[in-house]
């Protein structure tokens, strides 16, 4: 169906909108990123769906879409953790490439995939340049104990544009949802979802459950997928679609901060980064244990998968 048609049935108002199903969402989607629609479709369709709001089938079907067009990352015989990167730092400095580099310390794999969405923030890949860690093409498998930064536009080209939409209307819109739910991966993954709002914990909850993503999802740092380094937030696992309490949220007043650089720039984080990691600082309480659940359940993914009969899937 031609997207004129969607558009009629989810720009109809907050309260007339209808709901596609999955199925209609992942033709909707799949004709954004073809480019097979005008940009004057495409913006309608961004502001009918910021104004009705995204439901868990109609993400579903997004994510359909997005999962059959990506240049994946190939089979690797490992779970991957996934990082999405695309919120960048404000008032605090984006330790998503600290998270990355302790988890492939650790020996996993880690791919860190993203994009600047806002120009006054600073970038995970303005950091990991700043520490000498060049963005790859996902070409090759991802071994045990890499990290690779990948940004969107190599993993599709069609997602980017749907992403630089807002420079243009200054809204966000599916796409900065998609690209936080994703697996980039050929093979299995763990991705780590964030949300910044509690409407969002809600609807990334119902859609790792429906598509069975194997996700540990908690508020991340501004909108990042890193703990926030001043207290410990509340940490979620999503495994065959059911959901799994793994950390609770920090209660009560802070007795102590952790000694976060003040300067955000790319340099000064790279800076603290590495501080960190050469052990002159300590790693903040909460991204270790952030680092601690996720690698208990990269283990018990992998027991898992170890445990299946051999016909299984």
């Amino acid at each position: 169906m031609g997207i004129s048609q969607y558009i009629k049935e989810i720009g109809r108002g907050k309260e007339g909108a209808r709901s596609l199903t999955r199925e209609q969402a992942a033709d909707l989607m799949g004709q954004v990123l073809d480019g097979t629609v005008t940009d004057l479709e495409i913006g309608g369709f961004c502001l009918a769906m910021r104004i009705k709001g995204e439901t868990p089938e109609e993400m579903a079907g997004f994510l359909d879409a997005a999962h059959a067009r990506l240049h994946q990352l190939p089979e690797n015989q490992c779970t991957t953790v996934v990082l999405p990167s695309y919120n960048g730092a404000r008032k605090l400095p984006v330790l998503t490439p600290l998270l990355a580099l302790l988890l492939s310390r650790e020996g996993l794999p880690v791919l860190v995939h993203g994009t600047a969405t806002e120009d006054r923030r600073v970038s995970s890949e303005a950091v990991f340049t700043a520490l000498g860690i060049s963005a790859i093409q996902p070409t090759e498998p991802l071994a045990a104990g890499k990290l690779a930064f990948v940004p969107t536009a190599r993993l599709s080209a069609g997602l980017k544009r749907l992403l630089d939409v807002r420079r243009a209307v200054g809204l966000r819109n599916p796409a900065h949802s998609l690209v936080k739910l994703m697996n980039p991966c050929a093979g299995r993954a763990l991705v780590i979802g964030s949300y910044t709002h509690p409407e969002y914990a809600l609807s990334m909850a119902h859609t790792f459950a429906l598509t069975r993503t194997h996700a540990l999802l908690l508020r991340g740092t501004e909108g990042e997928p890193v703990a926030d380094a001043r207290r410990t937030p509340q940490m979620e696992a999503f495994r065959d679609g059911q959901r799994h309490l793994l950390q609770a949220a920090q209660d009560g007043p802070l007795t102590a901060l952790p000694d976060l650089p003040r300067d955000t720039s790319a340099a000064a984080t790279a800076a603290y980064i590495q501080a960190v990691l050469g052990g002159a600082l300590p790693v903040p309480r909460p991204i270790a244990l952030q680092v601690e659940h996720i690698l208990q359940e990269v283990s018990s993914a992998t027991a898992a998968q170890h445990d299946r009969p051999a016909h299984a899937p």
